[in-house]
């Protein structure tokens, strides 16, 4: 079983989707699963989770009526504003949607203090409570808010978009190393090796430039907690689907059969409860 275990469909909209800027023109088109799921055959997966791009609710709908008429989007990673006084109400409402996994919101724009409000910090406390999964997407100053986070948080299954994002580009490494080794410590929380690509340099970027952020997951998290994303349409950016899964798949060759089997679908299959 091959999951990539992250993605994103959308509707280009150039105010809506301001972050897809001038210079990402590739990126300035329509998203949709008729464009996906022919890359997911030809590279032999079975399916897909996708995760939310834009910050309203009306975003996880949309991706759950995509994931409804197309039987290889397995799961949806949505939005909701954890921070709202009726976020019980809210997440109610969702209660049917057995595709609806788990939620995340764009805490790289925010500051990293941003995560350790009270009210967020409740929010986290109920989505534990009633099994969704949360995904971390921060850059690597953000990493020690996380601990924090982590620390104060219970009962909550987190993974770590991207890696945390490492400067890959220019080659920084130690102090995002020190980081995310801690946040490895915690028992409860995976981490995506996917967005890869587009941390390094665009133009001209090598799986050498990669490999070491790779190596240091894969000490930290081991191969029972990473799991395999694409970040697919964003990694056009810098690569197309077949040459950010190659990165991934070369560098992983050395691991035995079951180690593989799990980075690229197993352990997404446990952690979002896919099937």
């Amino acid at each position: 079983m091959k999951i990539d275990a992250h993605q994103h469909f959308w509707e280009f909209d150039p105010i809506r989707d301001a972050w897809i800027t001038d210079d990402m023109a590739v990126l300035r088109r329509d998203f949709l699963p008729a464009d996906l799921q022919p890359l997911l055959e030809a590279n032999g997966f079975d399916g897909c989770v996708a995760v939310q791009a834009d910050q309203s609710e009306q975003e996880t709908r949309f991706l759950l009526d995509h994931a409804a008429s197309h039987g290889f989007i397995k799961g949806v990673v949505g939005w909701v504003d954890l921070r709202a006084h009726d976020l019980e109400v809210r997440l109610e409402k969702w209660s049917d949607e057995k595709k609806l996994k788990g939620f995340r919101h764009i805490l790289q724009a925010e500051k990293p203090d941003f995560m350790l409000e009270s009210s967020f910090l409740r929010g986290l406390g109920f989505l534990g409570k009633t099994g969704y999964t949360y995904d971390i997407l921060v850059y690597p100053n953000h990493l020690s808010a996380v601990c924090k986070m982590l620390e104060l948080t219970e009962n909550q299954s987190f993974v770590v978009d991207h890696i945390a994002k490492p400067y890959i580009k220019s080659g920084l490494i130690d102090e995002w190393e020190r980081d995310i080794r801690k946040v490895a410590k915690f028992p409860n929380v995976y981490c995506k090796v996917s967005g890869l690509v587009t941390e390094a340099s665009l133009a001209d970027w090598k799986p050498e430039d990669i490999y070491p952020y790779l190596e240091v997951v894969l000490s930290a998290f081991g191969p029972e907690r990473l799991m395999y994303g694409s970040d697919w349409p964003v990694c056009l950016l810098a690569a197309s689907y077949g040459q950010q899964l190659e990165v991934v798949e070369s560098f992983f060759s050395r691991l035995s059969a079951s180690e593989h089997e799990r980075i690229t679908g197993l352990n997404a299959v446990e952690f979002y409860q896919l099937f």
